[in-house]
């Protein structure tokens, strides 16, 4: 698929009339990070004014992609001259062995590699000196891999990150326990039911999160209303072999939300491409719904006082559950008690679960399906969460 995808990708940049470039208004550049030289192409729109702040989207590629496939791939260009913002599209390094160019979030937290976020920290810092950005609107957004990366800066640079958007990408089972956003953080994930290559349910070698699990993780962290509200979006194209759902968790600290489009049928594509890889659906198209969605928040106020004094004291994932269930305590929250109940109401003993940096790793590979209980004080305030250990 990443072949085609490249075929095409040259006969558009060959065919006279066909790429929307506009050379006035796209720079390209490299800055120096890590001993480095990174390079990435900046779309300015015709409407953008030096001195009046703007905000900043990242567009970020797929593994074996390109900053050049992904500007025209997930193309945002139209609706920023439109919404006038800038639109940064990075180039991630090559990956030894394969040499495709990647970013470095498959491995479990340290695995050796380029550090993108200090990337693309340094990146926005030096942007910032030439242009006139809004810190309080700086969002991410991308492809599979690009997917990841927004994540990754949701996790880890969350001090200059709103708001991100995922479309066909996910997060590794051994990063969401160590994922330490400073602030509610709106998420809003794209993701086809049938991509076999981030698959919907999770699994593959490198350990990729179920959706479902990925979703549940940051409804539980923003503090959202656990039911989402569920709308199936009419059926505009009835050829493209797919439909849409969305899916709206509200109710999260400092106005955070949730949002999931699942694109049932849909592949490993962006929907509303301007060419057909496999399944794309033609029903929405995801860079709209992408600065929509993006385009509501802002850091400060996502990062008010009130965010940690209401910050949930633990989350519990994934849930359902199988073999193993996680439980994080959030950042600065004391717990006195933690009381987890099988389906019987017998306690649990947690004397043996496996701590490290407030994470509790529980092996539960042998416990009989059901609902569980998990009982916490903290604060004086005492909170259940209901578990669901599923059939295997």
């Amino acid at each position: 698929m990443l072949l085609r995808l490249k075929n095409l990708l040259l006969l558009l940049l060959l065919s006279a009339g066909v790429v929307p470039l506009q050379a006035q208004t796209t720079i390209q550049g490299s800055i120096r990070c890590g001993g480095l030289r990174r390079d990435y192409r900046l779309y300015v729109p015709a409407a953008y004014r030096a001195g009046t702040p703007v905000p900043l989207l990242f567009n970020l590629h797929g593994y074996g992609s390109s900053n050049v496939e992904q500007e025209i791939y997930g193309d945002f260009r139209a609706i920023a001259d439109t919404a006038n913002f800038l639109v940064v599209h990075p180039n991630g390094t090559i990956e030894p062995g394969s040499g495709s160019r990647y970013w470095n979030t498959f491995g479990p937290p340290g695995t050796p590699g380029p550090d993108d976020v200090a990337f693309l920290s340094a990146l926005i810092d030096s942007l910032r000196l030439r242009y006139s950005i809004d810190p309080d609107r700086v969002y991410s957004t991308g492809m599979s891999n690009g997917g990841f990366m927004s994540f990754e800066l949701a996790c880890k640079l969350s001090g200059r990150i709103a708001a991100v958007a995922s479309v066909t990408g996910s997060m590794t089972g051994s990063r969401i326990p160590v994922c330490t956003p400073q602030h509610p953080t709106p998420i809003l994930q794209i993701h086809g039911t049938a991509d076999n290559t981030v698959p919907y349910n999770g699994g593959t070698a490198l350990a990729f999160a179920s959706i479902p699990t990925v979703l549940n993780y940051w409804v539980q962290f923003n503090g959202c209303n656990p039911t989402p509200t569920i709308t199936m979006l009419p059926n505009l194209s009835t050829t493209d072999g797919s439909t849409a759902e969305r899916s709206v968790w509200t109710g999260g600290r400092n106005g955070s939300v949730v949002e999931h489009y699942r694109i049932i049928g849909g592949g490993h594509t962006w929907p509303g491409a301007p060419f057909t890889i496999g399944v794309t659906n033609r029903d929405i198209n995801a860079s709209q719904v992408v600065w929509r969605f993006l385009r509501r928040f802002r850091l400060s106020r996502l990062t008010l006082a009130t965010a940690s004094a209401a910050a949930p004291a633990l989350a519990a994932y994934p849930n359902p559950f199988t073999s193993q269930l996680t439980l994080r305590l959030s950042p600065g929250v004391t717990i006195s008690q933690l009381t987890l109940l099988n389906p019987l109401g017998q306690k649990i003993s947690l004397a043996n679960a496996r701590v490290s940096n407030g994470v509790l790793q529980l092996s539960t590979g042998n416990w009989p399906a059901g609902l569980y209980l998990l009982r916490v004080e903290a604060g004086g305030q005492l909170i259940t969460y209901k578990l669901l250990r599923a059939k295997e």
